[in-house]
């Protein structure tokens, strides 16, 4: 059993969801490396239109993609996404054989 906002689960809490691989690619797209060993492919040209993210349409403030306790940053810190959220709006990089 688990408790999460003062509700009572049964079972297992799931893990928290950490990057622990990223790279910034052409056209505002991120490569991600998930703690689940899943790599997933995240396009933050939406998010760019946002005041909080529209200094990441500079693309070298873009390429300086960095990993902080598991969640990509950018700009000393100033600037970053959940991986709950990438991983909700990414596509499963498909792995070739």
């Amino acid at each position: 059993m688990y408790i999460k906002d003062d509700i009572a689960y049964a079972g297992e809490s799931e893990p928290l969801l950490k990057v622990i691989g990223v790279k910034a690619m052409d056209d505002y797209r991120l490569w991600l490396r998930f703690s689940n060993h899943e790599e997933r492919l995240f396009d933050m040209e939406p998010l760019l239109a946002y005041p909080a993210f529209s200094k990441l349409q500079d693309p070298d403030l873009f390429k300086g993609v960095y990993l902080d306790y598991g969640v990509p940053t950018w700009g000393e810190g100033t600037i970053d996404v959940a991986p709950e959220t990438l991983y909700e709006q990414s596509v499963q990089v498909m792995q070739s054989a």
